[in-house]
């Protein structure tokens, strides 16, 4: 789903695919950690200190799946293998829960996912919600107004709660107008912004700019106004829009409170990202890998690097890690 950024100060970040050396250090956040490469299980021997990592936390677009939304085998059997040793993998994802679905299907991976950056935990086998983070309606009203003065253009949507299933069309109203990335659902409500949050529950508001903006430039307009209010992030290398949830409300503090459910830390939890809306997690765990060619801002808050998707880089950081968890310091 996602492409390589035309911008050139992205490229000076990626590592290069003629890799003469398939695992090389990473000039991240610790200097310590490594690029995994494409090389087989167990040949990888300088990620030392993960036998203690028991889940792995990734991001989908742009990170575990390709850019058609498809997975090799390679990462199908990876999740598999991670399933069947009781190791928890969790999707952490800006999508909303309506858009797991296909990852569901491409992967065949459930369990529990974190969605709408943070807004939204669900059980994806019981297709159920678990816990939320809502923006109350009159804060929403007042940003998108405070929103539009800078950038008049802007086109609102807003992400809900879903009630009776997770793929619920309902849960997602848009202005007249708005466009989604993946195209507007049947079913989806369609009225002025004021109508669209009477009395729901919104767990994100979208703000979707002309192309006279670039994601970042209108994210560092945003950011001065929103401050300390809601958080706001963007998870696109093109298309600006804004993503914006309630203030403290991230991938990572829902990611974390997951973790600690489960008696897990940033020390057991392993994170993989590579856009804007990655970076608090990636700032969270004790052990954070950026894909290859992402974001300066993931790349700058992760420790190590990762191969792309199309490289099986997440599906041979899993084997990596229950390779360690098999091992002979973690017999029981």
């Amino acid at each position: 789903m996602y492409e390589d950024p035309p911008h050139d100060d992205w490229q000076r970040h990626q590592v290069g695919r003629d890799l003469d050396h398939l695992v090389q250090p990473a000039a991240g956040r610790s200097g310590t950690e490594w690029l995994v490469g494409c090389q087989p299980p167990g040949t990888i021997d300088r990620m030392s200190g993960l036998g203690n990592v028991r889940m792995l936390a990734t991001d989908l677009d742009g990170t575990l799946l390709r850019p058609d939304g498809s997975v090799s085998t390679r990462t199908i059997a990876a999740l598999a293998a991670a399933r069947d040793a009781g190791f928890t993998v969790v999707f952490v994802t800006g999508r909303p829960p309506r858009w797991l679905a296909p990852a569901v299907d491409a992967t065949g991976h459930a369990g529990t996912a974190v969605c709408a950056n943070g807004g939204v935990l669900v059980d994806l086998d019981a297709d159920k919600v678990l816990t939320s983070h809502a923006i109350a309606p009159d804060l929403v009203l007042e940003l998108a107004a405070e929103l539009r003065s800078a950038a008049p253009e802007l086109l609102m949507a807003v992400e809900l709660v879903p009630v009776d299933s997770l793929d619920e069309p309902a849960a997602f109203g848009l202005e007249t107008g708005y466009a989604s990335r993946l195209g507007n659902p049947p079913g989806a409500r369609i009225g002025p912004l004021s109508e669209l949050v009477a009395g729901q529950p919104v767990v994100k508001l979208l703000a979707r700019g002309s192309q006279e903006h670039t994601p970042d430039s209108l994210l560092a307009i945003a950011q001065r106004i929103v401050a300390g209010r809601v958080e706001v992030t963007h998870s696109s290398p093109r298309d600006p829009l804004l993503e914006i949830s309630a203030v403290g409300v991230s991938k990572a503090s829902t990611l974390a409170a997951f973790a600690a459910s489960l008696g897990l830390g940033p020390a057991q939890v392993v994170t993989v990202g590579d856009m804007p809306n990655d970076v608090p997690m990636l700032q969270w765990a004790d052990r954070s890998y950026a894909i290859e060619g992402s974001h300066p801002h993931a790349l700058a808050a992760a420790a190590g690097r990762v191969g792309r998707a199309e490289d099986d880089g997440v599906a041979m950081l899993l084997e990596v890690l229950l390779a360690d968890l098999s091992g002979p310091n973690n017999s029981g």
